[in-house]
């Protein structure tokens, strides 16, 4: 990657540059997992993004996803509104839970379902992954029956 910036364009960045995305214009022309209502705000197509996908993600109340993956790419989704239940695993036998505000990382190739753990309020989430491409590889999973639960441990600072 160079540290040189590239040339400024014939428009000085009036249309090249920064992009703003109306809520309300967002695209649901895009891979849709069975649960889930995916819609695009950025990627190559709409705005020129290279590196990276940004949408919205909503589940209904008391919903889950079918299994699936996103291949290479990484994906984090940030938690708006509701409570999400994360399943991952090649069996969907590890959970956890998030809530408004939190982030939620998932890397590559990992076997993962996304659930509404409310009963009665919607899921939304704000979701960006590491490449311009929609990929969404849908899975055929028998899932665990009582998953096992993992807490979240930080790497970098020691709690007492």
């Amino acid at each position: 990657m160079s540290d040189k910036p590239p040339a400024t364009p014939a428009d000085g960045w009036k249309h090249s540059g920064v992009k703003v995305i109306p809520g309300d214009q967002l695209d649901d022309n895009t891979a849709q997992t069975p649960g889930m209502h995916r819609a695009t705000a950025i990627d190559r197509a709409r705005a020129g993004a290279q590196k990276l996908w940004a949408g919205t993600v909503h589940i209904h109340a008391n919903a889950k996803t079918g299994a699936h993956h996103h291949g290479p790419l990484e994906s984090v989704i940030y938690v708006v509104s509701g409570r999400a239940r994360m399943r991952w695993g090649e069996r969907l036998e590890f959970t956890a839970e998030a809530g408004p505000g939190d982030f939620i990382h998932v890397p590559p190739y990992v076997p993962h379902q996304e659930i509404n753990a409310s009963s009665e309020e919607p899921l939304s989430c704000v979701l960006v992954r590491s490449d311009s491409d929609a990929v969404v590889v849908n899975l055929d999973i028998e899932p665990a029956e009582k998953p096992e639960g993992v807490a979240w441990i930080d790497p970098i600072h020691r709690h007492p």
